[in-house]
């Protein structure tokens, strides 16, 4: 009887820490230098876009804000840059669990 409970819970364990599996920072930028994104933007300063420490505390406690980051960033929704409208550029990225590790990484800034 012990034997199986300790399965369970170690199971239960496996389930929970791969739910909860940390953000890899070296690959969320590595993806957003591959994607171009650090051309406008930085992790801590405005450039053409906002830094992602402010996107960061913009969503802060919101809870949708993985879900529109994931939007904004593989949808090419308009943007404004320099007083005109375009399109923003997509992540370079088919992989779901690449581009949430991207939005993760820049939600934990």
């Amino acid at each position: 009887m012990k034997i199986l409970s300790a399965l369970f819970v170690a199971a239960g364990l496996m389930t929970a820490s791969s739910a909860f599996a940390a953000v890899d920072a070296d690959a969320a930028q590595a993806l957003l230098k591959k994607s171009d994104c650090m051309k406008c933007h930085a992790v801590d300063k405005k450039k053409d876009g906002p830094a992602y420490k402010e996107v960061a505390k913009k969503y802060k406690g919101k809870a949708d804000a993985e879900d529109k980051l994931v939007k904004h960033i593989t949808l090419k929704p308009m943007i404004e840059m320099d007083g005109k409208k375009e399109e923003h550029k997509a992540v370079k990225s088919t992989y779901a669990a690449e581009i949430k590790n991207a939005v993760q990484w820049i939600l934990s800034l």
